[in-house]
Formats: structure tokens, C-alpha cells, sequence
């Protein structure tokens, strides 16, 4: 029998001849090795993954277009209804403009006036002695300023008449004919579509998940297709925000703001105040 510390120094040689030659070592199972193999395939797998979708409810929001007058007068026609759909420069509504029209009159008649006077001093002066210097720049300087009281005056008149700033739905109308509307009141809010979006909030633990551009569905009950969007906008505050310490329990219930627009055909299907669903991911 060999002895033990022979035997012992034997296999420490044969372990360390095996460590050098790989040949030598001892061979694992096949069955062992394509099942590492599977775990690291699959390990990459799950690393390059897509982070899940956010998921959250929401509504739908307008930006709404106020259209008024800068000018006080009572409503004298309104050319549009609630629910219709109007082109931009298309007629919306028209004050009484009987003061204008006369303030405008006025100033047009001083103005062929002051005209007619400037060039008779004009023609005066090139006859010398006939005419004084102070009288032609007196005439001039009438002139001018009746020039800008009759520019003064169109801007008025035109004022009283307002139409569409682009194109748009007319939401709602504010005043009926021979009401008094005050200066700068709007009498017709339109609604453009490139104005409506989707507002939704998003927990604090999965704000860091999305950003702005990622691609966004919303449903809307009812519709079997969703309406597809982008994440436009995420809002840098808090909703809700505890007025206390920011412990773990309260930071679950901050929600942040998020944004989502759409094109102007898609955008004219949505109504505000309209609940949905919102999905938000790559």
C-alpha cells in the first residue's frame, strides 16, 4: 500500500499538472454545461429588455383661444354657432360701429382738408414773397396729423369686426346679439386642435421611466382603436405634494404631471373633460 503522504504529494501534482493543461482537468457533464449555457443566454435576455409601459389614467385637455375686442360696443351680429367648425379669417362676430364710422368720417374729411391747404401753401411758396416759411410747415404739420388721426380711426372701425386667428372649433359663444360687451371681453372661445392634449399623472416610483418622446396610446371608452400620441411634456413639481417630512409611505402618493399631444386629425376626435387611459412606453 502507498503511503499516505506519498499519495497526498501525488495528487497535488496531478492537480497542479491539471491546472496547467486543460486537457487534463476533469470534464463537466454536457448536460451541465448547456444548461450554464441557457442561464446566460437568458440572463442577456432579460438585461436588454425593454422597461415596462406606464400605465395611468388621464384626461383630456384644451388650450382655448379667447377672441374679443378691444374696443366696448353692443353685439351687433355674431356670424357663428356653438359646434361649428371655422378656417382661420373666417367671420366671427361685429360690434356696433356707428361712433367709429363717424370718427372715421370725420378724420378722412379734416384730412382732404389739410391736404388741399398743404399744396396751395406749396405752390405758394415757389413764388417768393407770396407765402411765409411758418405757413407751409404749419400746413405740413396739420397735414401730418390728420394722417394719423384718420389711421387711428380705421384701426377702430376695423377693430369692431373680428374673425378667426386660425382654424378651429367654436367652443362656445359668450354673448348674444345686442348685449353690451366690454372692451376686451371675448365673445367667441374657439378650440384649434393642435391645442388639445392629454393630461395624465404618473406615480414618483415610475416617473424615471419615461421621457419626453416616448411613444403614448390612449383609449377612450367606447373607441376600439386607441389614439396615438407622444409624451410631450413632464412637469418638474409634484401634485399633491405632502406638507410634511418626505418619508417613504407619503413619497408613494406624489404623482407628476405628464403631457401628451397628437396631430390635429387625431387631436379633433378627443373632447376636453374626456377620461382615458394612457399608455406610455418606448
Amino acid at each position: 500500500m502507498m503511503p499516505s503522504f506519498v499519495r497526498d504529494r501525488f495528487l497535488d501534482k496531478r492537480q497542479t499538472k491539471a491546472m496547467r493543461d486543460p486537457n487534463l482537468a476533469p470534464r463537466q457533464p454536457p448536460g451541465l454545461f448547456r444548461l450554464g449555457a441557457a442561464l446566460t443566454v437568458l440572463g442577456l435576455f432579460t438585461g436588454c429588455s425593454h422597461p415596462a409601459h406606464v400605465k395611468v389614467q388621464g384626461y383630456v385637455e384644451g388650450e382655448f383661444v379667447y377672441v374679443s375686442s378691444p374696443l366696448s360696443g353692443p353685439l351687433q351680429s355674431l356670424q357663428v354657432q356653438r359646434g361649428a367648425q371655422v378656417r382661420a379669417a373666417d367671420p366671427l362676430f361685429e360690434l356696433d360701429r356707428t361712433v367709429e364710422k363717424a370718427a372715421l368720417d370725420q378724420a378722412q374729411a379734416s384730412l382732404k382738408f389739410s391736404e388741399e391747404d398743404f399744396e396751395r401753401q406749396e405752390k405758394l411758396s415757389l413764388d417768393p414773397g407770396s407765402a411765409s416759411v411758418r405757413d407751409l410747415q404749419l400746413a405740413r404739420s396739420t397735414r401730418d396729423q390728420d394722417i394719423q388721426r384718420v389711421a387711428q380711426a380705421e384701426w377702430n372701425y376695423t377693430q369692431k369686426f373680428q374673425s378667426a386667428p386660425q382654424t378651429g372649433l367654436v367652443f362656445d359663444t359668450l354673448y348674444r346679439v345686442g348685449e353690451w360687451v366690454d372692451a376686451g371681453h371675448p365673445v367667441v372661445v374657439l378650440l384649434p386642435p393642435e391645442d388639445i392634449e392629454v393630461r395624465a399623472f404618473v406615480p414618483e416610483k415610475q416617473i424615471g421611466t419615461i421621457h419626453p418622446g416616448d411613444k403614448a396610446q390612449v383609449f377612450v371608452d367606447g373607441v376600439s382603436e386607441p389614439f396615438v400620441g407622444k409624451l410631450a411634456y413632464i412637469f418638474h413639481q409634484a401634485e399633491y405634494t405632502p406638507p410634511v417630512i418626505y418619508s417613504e409611505e407619503s413619497r408613494g402618493k406624489l404623482v407628476f404631471m405628464v403631457e401628451v399631444t397628437f396631430g390635429p386629425e387625431v387631436a379633433a376626435k378627443l373632447h376636453p373633460g374626456q377620461p382615458v387611459d394612457v399608455d406610455i412606453g418606448p
